[in-house]
């Protein structure tokens, strides 16, 4: 937004006027002026007085300014906590039309007519459009029923208190069933509930009628489907919803009838068995105890926290900041959820309790709270808000043996806890945690990450899991025998059976995760004229696993020694799975085997696990279980027989290097010592897309070429196999002897790959072949290039002798090359490498990226180093998440960083080694603002390079930057929902295919000729044959193939620099069968005819002018001309070009 400046002679302070808020400071100098209201906000001048300009600050100025130094990293985190506030909290004209609608509301249900008495399960009084939003499970229960106008209609919950914020603005409304119409016992046997839903249809049936109601749907609270409530949108706007709840009288029951350890639903009624026993061996009923007691208690728990927000100024800013945190979180809807009644009560719970003060602003409460989340456990040690309980109030180790999670209301008799699992409770202790360790950290941006990051599921776990057809969870039930919890949930299997689903795969899970979620069911919401959903009807029940990497892929499960009376449970717990086995050790132990030999196989033990455990203890079939842990890695699997994404291979050509490292340093005969020998190569660091795989040669594919008896294909055969060239570089110690001139530099280097090839070859057997630049080395069917480096060789190049015989050191293109090849490029593989020890995901999740990459035709623009160093800065910042623990997670949440991160007003920071400390970032910020204009469009900063971001120097352009965001988004779009919605057409490689059609003209290639075609995003199902062979011992020496040959790719070096001005090319390295060509737009403005600029342009005479223009006709014919026999068609696209 710009600011209007002046000129003027006094200062002047700017006060912006805003359409949509009154203004409501009115002690402010001077009014600001009242803008159209469709204009944006708009800053005006305001004159201020030499008094005014100079006066002292105020006390609470002085404390504001404290405030900002002492508790946060800057003033910013300030100023952004206060414009988040603005936005979630109501504008004075939101909080008009609500009060206008509830209004109209009331008294419209003021006017509810009465009805006939009946008996309850007598429906014949609602008209037919209207249904009871209960399911009457079983169908008959005692008393009577009519309807009647209510006997209050009260606000109630967040609106009042002033804790309800946007964007989902729900303004709750109690309506009071008169006492007449319910009977003391009506808590028995749901009695009570129904008559709620009777009454809710009554005020829906008599409201259905009325103009002044926009939308009428029903719903239930918190998923609770004891509790509906209707849900009301005034006609004109649906911005705002009016939560209807029909509450029984207050004190109308007895608050002791609910104990936890009471039975409220009988075995007979509910089962509708004879075989009836006595009520005090009844199970007792704590959920539907504590779904009514919650019905008697909203007004009491609104007096409660009214009195508590009185006492702090920050109260409401407080609830509304940690409302924030658990939306972004997914954890403030749904059924059990931690919504925001319970942030209240946990606010007031620390204000009453004192461990917070009330003089404390809304920054340090939400941190207190999380705070306090993060330490304490409330699965162990409940809380409790009641000062002085009474007699009959149950006591904290009551509640804990009937809830999972316990937090006591003020009335010590409802646990506000319920429905909460242990599992979403310690999820939220977890997610408190990590947003804790990162609060403090001065390098990462805290509000972003805290308040601003949404976290769903599918990238937050790195495995998640679906039950997909939740009707099978009745007989679930079944087999588990919860006839008890069934009764206490009102027949709803899912939630009965969920608990005992989590404990079941925490206890198989064990060591291998940390942490297991699940996801809450949303609220159903459905219109007044339809019959309350099953349950079977709401989406899959979603779980995700937070993996330990360095155990959740271990194929073994060792169990107790077989004498151990741990063993039977052992047994008890795997089945027929559990067999005795001896180990090295000695030890003849329980021990479980899962299948896995690969990686990616072995990452699929928890899915094992997973169906196994279902299958066996709670009969869910394995057809039933849909995993999603992994479905992304398919398109960098290879291998037919055992598949694999790359770790295996990458080990393979890893171990090679290290032996020719040895063997390197061994050798003898040399006039200098090698200093260092250094990997430079993508496949060195287990980045490499397909790492390079070892080859055995077909030689009746190819035949000798006579002088260098090297193997060349025979004509009529396909392109042979692309041999991958793997870079090493071998530095020699410096020493006087060394030239100080750059073409002798370069001969000494020449003679010293010589030295090198004729030592391997006598020493070791290996087929070398020297070249000026490098050293190839056939081993192990693979190919090491070796470059012998003299450390001082870019200072050499920098330097130059001028006319006046002075000698001038001036940076050139050449110095900085060779110094990124012998000195970055090591020193990145070298470090990356070690990342990959560390995490053992990094070299998965790069290799997924840069597959994207290509096949989004972007690998030109955005480089190997640049994309590997993308990928670490999730490893090594990764707030608000954890480092991602599998391929799949990581690549969501690079697609999330391309497409969400401020590059024009961020440099992202990689903190390789953790090397940099906070005021490096400040440095590296302040210096990139300085000279933004000059510096790359994508900045990536390193502890070795904080200022020129060499790595993306080259690219992207701006261009190609907001191509790569824009598709990036719609890929994480597409791809996050199709994982975690199993009704769409399961096909993950649609986000590899590239859009062509905004590509002018297509080159179509030969497969024939594309030695990668087997890499491709979509294989062909028939390969041809390059000239490799399966099977066999692989031989270092023999004669040697034709290395790093890509028709492809130097074809595309040949047409970029004929025709690099005038049109951009791409293509996917990894077995790509087009070239897509985009024209430069300033390549067709017509220019003045010269004749050193006729190359690919005709000419055109208008009058005396004589103008040329690019022929397009010649240009596409030059195509085919270049690329003859790689070529099968030219697909000119865009009309206005095409011949």
């Amino acid at each position: 937004m710009k600011k209007e400046q002046t000129d003027a002679e006094e200062p002047l302070e700017m006060t912006p006027s805003d359409s949509a808020h009154e203004a409501e400071d009115t002690e402010a100098p001077v009014k600001a002026k009242r803008s159209k209201p469709d204009d944006k906000v708009v800053y005006h001048p305001v004159k201020l007085s030499r008094s005014d300009l100079y006066r002292p600050p105020t006390a609470q100025e002085l404390n504001q300014l404290k405030e900002a130094e002492s508790l946060f990293h800057c003033s910013l985190l300030k100023m952004q906590m206060e414009e988040l506030l603005k936005e979630v909290t109501l504008s004075e004209h939101r909080k008009r039309q609500i009060d206008s609608f509830v209004q109209t509301v009331t008294g419209l249900l003021q006017a509810v007519p009465d009805s006939p008495e009946v008996e309850v399960s007598d429906l014949s009084w609602l008209s037919g459009a209207v249904k009871i939003p209960f399911l009457l499970m079983p169908k008959m229960t005692k008393g009577r029923f009519h309807m009647t106008t209510p006997a209050s209609v009260d606000l109630i919950g967040s609106y009042p208190l002033g804790t309800c914020t946007k964007p989902r603005i729900m303004v709750d409304l109690a309506v009071t069933i008169p006492g007449n119409v319910l009977h003391p016992k009506d808590v028995l046997n749901q009695r009570y509930p129904r008559k709620r839903a009777l009454y809710l249809a009554g005020l829906a049936q008599y409201l259905v009628s009325s103009s002044e109601i926009g939308t009428m749907r029903y719903s239930c609270l918190h998923g609770n489907r004891l509790r509906p409530v209707l849900l009301l949108t005034p006609p004109d706007s649906s911005s705002f919803m009016v939560r209807v709840h029909a509450c029984p009288p207050p004190g109308f029951f007895k608050p002791s009838r609910f104990h936890p350890q009471r039975n409220n639903i009988r075995t007979e009624w509910y089962t509708g068995l004879q075989t009836a026993p006595s009520e005090s061996s009844e199970p007792p009923t704590p959920h539907y105890n504590s779904s009514v007691l919650g019905d008697l208690l909203p007004r009491a728990h609104l007096q409660f926290l009214s009195a508590v927000s009185s006492q702090c100024s920050a109260f409401s800013e407080g609830v509304a900041l940690l409302k924030v945190w658990l939306r972004q979180r997914e954890l403030d809807q749904g059924t059990g959820c931690f919504n925001g009644f319970l942030a209240s009560m946990l606010l007031a719970y620390l204000l009453t309790t004192r461990k917070v003060s009330n003089t404390m602003t809304a920054y340090q409460l939400l941190r207190n709270s999380l705070n306090f989340l993060a330490s304490t456990d409330m699965t162990v040690n409940g809380i409790s808000l009641a000062k002085n309980p009474d007699s009959t109030a149950p006591s904290l180790a009551e509640f804990h043996s009937a809830f999972q999670v316990v937090f006591v209301d003020p009335s010590g008799h409802l646990n506000m806890c319920a429905d909460v699992t242990a599992c979403t409770y310690k999820q939220l202790q977890h997610e408190a945690s990590v947003s804790m360790q990162f609060w403090d950290n001065p390098t990462v941006d805290g509000f972003h990450s805290l308040l601003m990051t949404p976290k769903p599921m599918i990238r937050t776990s790195d495995h998640v899991f679906q039950l997909c057809e939740l009707a099978k969870l009745q007989s679930s039930c079944k087999k588990l025998n919860l006839l008890n919890e069934l009764m206490d949930h009102s027949g709803n299997y899912v939630h009965a059976a969920l608990p005992f689903l989590l404990s079941l795969l925490q206890q198989g899970l064990g060591q291998r995760i940390h942490l297991i979620t699940h996801s809450l069911s949303p609220d159903p919401e459905w219109s007044v004229e339809s019959e309350a959903p099953k349950h079977k009807a709401q989406p899959p029940l979603s779980f995700g696993l937070l993996l330990r990497p360095e155990l959740a892929a271990s194929v073994l499960e060792r169990g107790p020694p077989a004498d151990s009376p741990r063993a039977a449970e052992f047994r008890q717990l795997w089945g027929p799975r559990s067999e005795l086995r001896r180990f090295q050790d000695g030890g003849i132990t329980e021990a479980v085997l899962w299948e896995g030999e690969s990686m990616c196989q072995k990452r699929l033990v928890p899915k094992q696990i997973i169906s196994h455990l279902l299958q066996l203890h709670a009969e869910i079939p394995e057809s039933c279980v849909r995993y999603v842990g992994a479905m992304v890695d398919d398109v960098i699997k290879t291998g037919s027989e055992v598949p694999s994404t790359g770790e295996e291979d990458s080990l393979k050509v890893v171990q090679s290097y290290d032996d020719l490292s040895r063997k390197l340093w061994r050798l003898e005969g040399l006039p200098l010592a090698i200093t260092a020998v250094q990997g430079a190569h993508p496949a060195l660091r287990y980045t490499q897309v397909f790492p390079p795989q070892p080859l055995k040669l077909d030689y009746s594919f190819f035949e000798r070429e006579k002088t260098a008896r090297s193997l060349v294909p025979k004509e009529d055969k396909p392109c042979p196999a692309y041999i991958t060239p793997i870079t090493v570089i071998c530095h020699m110690e410096g020493s006087g002897k060394w030239p100080h001139d750059r073409l002798a530099i370069r001969h000494i280097r020449a003679a010293f790959h010589n030295s090198l090839g004729e030592l391997l070859k006598n020493h070791h057997n290996y087929t070398c072949r020297p070249c000026p630049t490098h050293l190839d080395v056939w081993k192990d069917g693979l190919v090491f290039r070796v470059q012998v480096a003299y450390h001082r060789e870019p200072q050499v190049l920098r330097e130059s002798v001028n006319a006046e015989g002075l000698l001038v050191v001036r940076d050139n293109e050449e110095a900085q090359a060779l110094e990124m090849a012998t000195i970055h490029k090591p020193l990145l593989t070298s470090t990356l490498h070690g990342l990959q020890q560390e995490h053992p995901s990094f070299g998965a999740v790069c290799r997924l990226v840069k597959r994207w990459l290509g096949a989004q035709l972007f690998s030109e623009d955005i480089t190997e180093d640049a994309a590997d160093l993308l990928v670490a800065s999730l490893f090594l910042q990764p707030a608000p998440f954890t480092p991602p623990g599998s391929p799949q997670v990581g690549f969501l949440r690079f697609l999330h960083l391309l497409s969400s991160f401020d590059w024009r007003n961020n440099p992202l920071v990689v903190n390789l080694n953790n090397q940099l400390a906070a005021t490096d970032y400040t440095e590296i910020k302040n210096e990139f603002m300085a000279s933004r204009e000059s510096l790359p469009v994508m900045f990536i900063a390193t502890p070795k390079d904080k200022i020129t971001s060499m790595w993306t120097k080259r690219g992207p352009s701006v261009q190609m930057l907001q191509r790569v965001v824009m598709v990036a988004a719609e890929s994480l779009k597409v791809l996050e929902h199709q994982l975690m919605d199993g009704s769409q057409i399961q096909d993950v490689r649609v986000v590899m295919r590239p859009p062509l059609d905004a590509y002018d003209v297509l080159i179509h290639l030969n497969p024939k000729q594309v030695p990668l075609l087997g890499q491709a995003v979509d294989p062909p199902a028939v390969n041809f044959s390059r000239g490799g062979m399966t099977g066999g011992a692989i031989q270092s020496g023999g004669a040697l193939p034709v290395i790093d040959y890509n028709p492809v790719s130097l074809y595309l070096a040949e047409l970029r620099e004929a025709f690099g001005d005038l049109a951009l090319f791409f293509c996917d390295p990894h077995g790509g069968t087009v070239i897509a060509v985009l024209w430069k737009p300033k390549a067709f403005i017509s220019m003045p005819f010269k004749t050193s600029q006729v190359s690919a342009r005709s000419v055109e005479v208008t009058g005396e002018e004589v103008k040329t223009v690019p022929n397009v006709e010649a240009i596409l014919e030059d195509f085919l001309i270049m690329g003859k026999g790689l070529i099968k068609s030219v697909d000119a696209r865009t009309e206005k070009w095409s011949f």
